[in-house]
């Protein structure tokens, strides 16, 4: 026997609470007793039976539901039209039964021979799932064309309307009429000053599609503004069958077809508008031919501005400047002719009346950024204006020039010359529009029933000067109304140039004059006046137009809703 088995454990060591290191010849042996002789501290007493470990982990937060109580069953889903149930979706074409309101429920009767645009803008109106689905149109495309690209027809299209100075409303409309027309019924444009942007979603689930387009060249051309408009109306017509590569080829040549009217021709019509101006004022043949080549002197400069890249603002102040010196050079000369008549015939050739109609209108029709945006820039080209006519007289009358302006124009001397030189005038506007040849007729006859009201309202009814232009302005937005739907055409080719007649360069040269003749206060009350008769133009076209929808009912079957009070109630 070896001396580790000859020796016998010690008191001290068995009351140890370490166990006794088992021999190294042990080692691999298993122990006599199954279970280990562990006497730890933290090891379980003899007796005591270990808990039984389960497959599954036991919670214990605080949050867990005590044994033997019952967890609580989900509600039952609510009924159909709950205010507390998740949205159905369904497509406008199949959509369930709904609940009948007391009132019933508001007929929308849209006619197919209804004009586009009062149907699109009845429909704009309405809530989504308020608007009549579409009718399924079969296109030639194989399951219907792209949302993508029929977005993007739209934009396009919707861009041409806007740089042509097309109202926001109108715009608007249109856009839909594209959309719809493909049958993208749950869609929604928006249109501002310089950004269009279209918005479809197929259905409350899906996630809608987005696509926006800048506006930064505008252009005046009425020709390719008609040219759009009977695009739009083909397409929205069911009965002819324009697929989305014959849209686009259209469109293209739109856009590559040539003004109507050579560079030549609109300096003369400009030189013969200000011309047929000056006569409506009381000028006589010198003052006509004078005022019409400083008008052609200040569209070539104003072209010279614009081919080297000047903003507008100086193109305007640039082209101000000839007339204006002309009639001081006259007035200089000692020539006996009425300077105040050159001056004031320059200054109808670029007073922004076409700008100044729109804006008014976006802003009576609810687009009030659009309508900042556009009056804003008829003040900046008003104030180009009025500065390259104050430089001029400024240094006219420290040179001595006699410019008096107390002396009263002589417009109710020759009525027959007056509207002679009006329809002149309304007809040389169309031209410088870029506006088909035949429209150019019903415009010109427009412009002179403009200034038969107008005179007879001011000068032989003796009505005041502000309110006469309403009315006059009032029957030229209703007689262009009635034209446009004649044609289902746009309105502005028929109303923009029937207006310059009526346009307030008289107020506006007096009051300039008067500020250059340091009489600050009667200038201030001169270009006033100017203001208040230029809105007066604006609301009167506008007002004009809003008659024939509402009253006249002239290829339009019902009325459009208007846009809801915001204040007061």
């Amino acid at each position: 026997m070896t001396d580790v088995e000859d020796r016998k454990p010690q008191p001290d060591e068995a009351r140890s609470a370490f166990p006794p290191m088992p021999p190294a010849g042990a080692a691999g042996q298993a122990p006599a007793d199954s279970e280990s002789s562990t006497t730890s501290e933290f090891a379980i007493p003899r007796g005591l039976a270990a808990p039984r470990i389960g497959t599954e982990s036991e919670t214990t937060s605080e949050f867990a539901l005590p044994k033997g109580l019952d967890a609580p069953q989900p509600p039952q889903a609510e009924p159909e039209g709950s205010a507390f149930s998740p949205p159905s979706t369904y497509g406008v074409r199949q959509a369930p039964p709904a609940f009948t309101p007391p009132n019933g429920t508001p007929a929308v009767s849209l006619t197919k021979d209804v004009p586009w645009q009062d149907r699109m803008r009845t429909m704009l109106r309405m809530p989504v799932a308020e608007r009549p689905a579409p009718e399924p149109v079969q296109r030639a495309e194989e399951g219907g064309p792209a949302v993508p690209r029929v977005l993007d027809l739209t934009l396009r299209i919707g861009e041409l309307l806007l740089a042509g100075g097309e109202g926001a409303e109108d715009v608007e409309a249109a856009m839909f009429a594209v959309c719809r027309s493909y049958g993208l019924d749950r869609c929604e444009p928006t249109v501002t000053f310089t950004l269009l942007s279209i918005s479809y979603q197929p259905s409350l689930v899906d996630d809608p599609v987005t696509a926006s387009r800048t506006v930064r060249r505008r252009g005046t051309d009425y020709t390719r503004l008609a040219a759009v408009f009977r695009l739009v109306d083909d397409l929205s017509d069911p009965e002819t069958q324009i697929s989305l590569e014959e849209a686009y080829r259209r469109l293209a040549e739109i856009r590559r077809n040539r003004h109507p009217y050579p560079t030549w021709v609109l300096t003369s019509a400009s030189g013969l508008l200000a011309g047929a101006a000056s006569v409506l004022v009381g000028g006589d043949l010198v003052v006509f031919v004078a005022a019409a080549l400083g008008a052609m002197l200040g569209d070539r400069l104003a072209w010279l501005c614009a081919g080297r890249g000047l903003p507008e603002f100086y193109q305007f102040t640039v082209a101000a400047m000839p007339p204006a010196g002309l009639g001081v050079a006259l007035t200089l000369a000692h020539v006996d002719v009425k300077a105040s008549a050159v001056i004031t015939g320059g200054l109808f050739a670029l007073l922004p009346g076409r700008a100044l109609v729109a804006g008014v209108q976006d802003g009576l029709t609810g687009f009030y950024i659009t309508a900042s945006a556009r009056l804003l820039e008829v003040l900046y080209f008003f104030v180009g204006i009025v500065t390259g006519v104050l430089v001029v007289l400024y240094f006219g009358v420290q040179l001595g020039a006699k410019l008096n302006p107390d002396v009263a124009l002589g417009v109710s001397e020759r009525p027959l010359w007056q509207i002679g030189a009006s329809m002149l005038l309304s007809l040389t506007f169309a031209v410088l529009l870029q506006q088909e040849r035949s429209t150019v007729l019903w415009v010109t006859l427009n412009g002179g029933v403009a200034w038969v009201v107008y005179g007879a309202l001011h000068y032989a009814g003796g009505l005041s000067a502000v309110a006469s232009t309403a009315v006059a302005a009032g029957l030229v937005g209703l007689f262009g109304q009635l034209l446009s739907r004649y044609r289902f055409a746009s309105a502005l080719p028929y109303t923009t140039a029937a207006i310059g007649p009526l346009l307030p360069g008289s107020a506006t040269y007096f009051g300039l004059l008067a500020i250059a003749r340091s009489d600050v206060d009667a200038g201030l009350v001169s270009l006033t006046k100017a203001v208040a008769l230029a809105m007066a133009i604006a609301i009167g076209v506008n007002l004009g137009s809003e008659i024939s929808r509402l009253f006249l009912r002239i290829g339009s079957a019902e009325k459009r809703r208007a846009a809801k009070r915001t204040r007061g109630f």
